[in-house]
């Protein structure tokens, strides 16, 4: 009996589904690059990227995802020109 049990509670664990809240991140493929650049730059405990799917697509932990945008957002404003007024 307890050798049928086992392998009942094995069997179950196996058909059971593992599923991680995240978001899906689309972009082009250097605002990837700088998304996982600053993913490597993080201690090991603070890394966010859960899976990178391709080029232009990541999943990210959900609690980043403010800290994503605000990090695009200081890279575009450091990086784009403005007009010298005379």
């Amino acid at each position: 009996m307890k050798i049928e049990l086992r392998l009942f509670l094995q069997v179950l664990q196996l058909s059971m589904v593992n599923a991680i809240k995240g978001v899906f991140v689309s972009c082009d493929i250097p605002m990837t690059q700088f998304i996982v650049n600053m993913n490597n730059s993080m201690p090991p405990s603070q890394k966010f990227i859960i899976h990178v799917l391709d080029s232009t697509h990541l999943f990210v932990q959900p609690h980043v995802e403010q800290m994503i945008r605000s990090a695009i957002s200081d890279f575009r404003d450091q990086n784009s020109y403005e007009k010298p007024t005379s």
